[in-house]
């Protein structure tokens, strides 16, 4: 080795040497540095650490929506505070007073059936029938009926399945029904749905109200009293009353079960709040796609039951509670005596129509 790569060796070794004393003493400096910042109770690296920012965490705590890189949008929330207010609301309120009415809508029924007994024909059968309902009105009365009945007992398992079924039957059965359940719940929906349209359609007419419902509700129907028949059109009060709460209530419920079956894609309550606020309210319009979905949920549950207890008071009318109601939608054809009893203007209609046709 000659002197001059000696000397070249040697430098190197000497440059190394400076760059890791320098090194060493930028390191020592923030090492104490950082020492010394946490002495007078400060975390280092700009960190909020145990310094609580108050205006910051409040708004993490109200759901402020940050940004992220992955596709999913809501992983940019950090605490979505309302689900704790969902599950208090379904769980709490949703479920104790959704029992508690379809408890007492039996209870009522039952003590009706014990006071009232059942309403019989006074007149007796007559052995003549009229066309209630033709063929087309009934296929979408027990459409939208027994799609219904699914609907109701699919969801009821979801609200309250797991403290009546599960117990009872095990986790496997009651995972079986569940799933099963789901799906029913799921399509079944749709036949719901045409059901619910077509008796729009082809009744709407007949369900307009008028001044003979006033008679109708003061009288109570006839339905508490022997011998009180009000007169009535093709559908009286208390069967509009039923129209209506179908309609309504069928088109509410199909709105908020398409949220929940198409999720994060339809923002119905931020702008149905929006219209109430015109009217005084003070609602909150700005949500998220998350507080849409729990709304959505809330509210399918809360219609979903108000429709049950209305359906099953329907029910009982339509079987046991009257005689000759049933032969509405079973066969088409009714009782002359039970029309004349229950919708005698419209039997004068249908009268009029048979002698001007020419019928017997």
């Amino acid at each position: 080795m000659t002197n001059l790569t000696f000397f070249k060796h040697l430098g190197g070794l000497a440059l190394a040497a400076v760059l890791l004393l320098g090194a060493a003493s930028d390191s020592e400096f923030s090492i104490v540095q950082s020492a010394a910042a946490q002495q007078a109770g400060e975390v280092p690296g700009n960190t909020l650490g145990t310094s609580s920012d108050s205006d910051f965490w409040r708004q993490v705590r109200q759901g402020q929506q940050g940004q992220v890189s992955i596709p999913d949008a809501q992983a940019g929330v950090l605490i979505q505070s309302e689900g704790d207010n969902w599950r208090a609301v379904r769980n709490g309120p949703l479920s104790l007073y959704g029992a508690w009415a379809l408890l007492g809508i039996l209870i009522l029924l039952s003590l009706f059936f014990i006071l009232r007994g059942r309403i019989k024909i006074e007149h007796g059968l007559s052995g003549r029938l009229i066309e209630r309902f033709n063929s087309v009105e009934r296929f979408a009365h027990w459409l939208t009926a027994t799609s219904f009945v699914v609907l109701a007992l699919t969801g009821l398992n979801v609200l309250y399945g797991r403290y009546v079924l599960l117990p009872v039957i095990g986790p496997d059965a009651f995972s079986v029904i569940t799933i099963a359940g789901k799906y029913l719940h799921n399509y079944i929906a749709f036949a719901f749905m045409v059901g619910v349209v077509m008796m729009f359609v082809m009744w709407v007419k007949h369900n307009i109200p008028n001044r003979l419902d006033l008679v109708w509700l003061a009288q109570g129907g006839g339905l508490f009293s022997k011998g009180v028949h009000p007169p009535a059109k093709k559908f009286n009060a208390g069967q509009k009353l039923i129209f209506w709460s179908v309609i309504l209530g069928g088109a509410s419920i199909s709105a908020s079960g398409i949220a929940l079956l198409f999720p994060f894609e339809f923002h119905m309550f931020g702008k149905t709040f929006a219209i109430l606020n015109i009217f005084g309210a003070n609602l909150p319009t700005e949500l998220t796609v998350m507080q849409e979905m729990q709304l959505s949920q809330l509210w399918h549950s809360v219609v979903g039951i108000g429709l049950i207890v209305v359906i099953v008071a329907h029910i009982y009318i339509g079987s046991i509670g009257m005689e000759g109601a049933f032969d509405a939608m079973g066969s088409g054809m009714v009782d002359e005596n039970w029309a004349k009893e229950h919708h005698s203007l419209w039997v004068e209609e249908v009268q009029t129509r048979r002698a001007s046709s020419g019928a017997d």
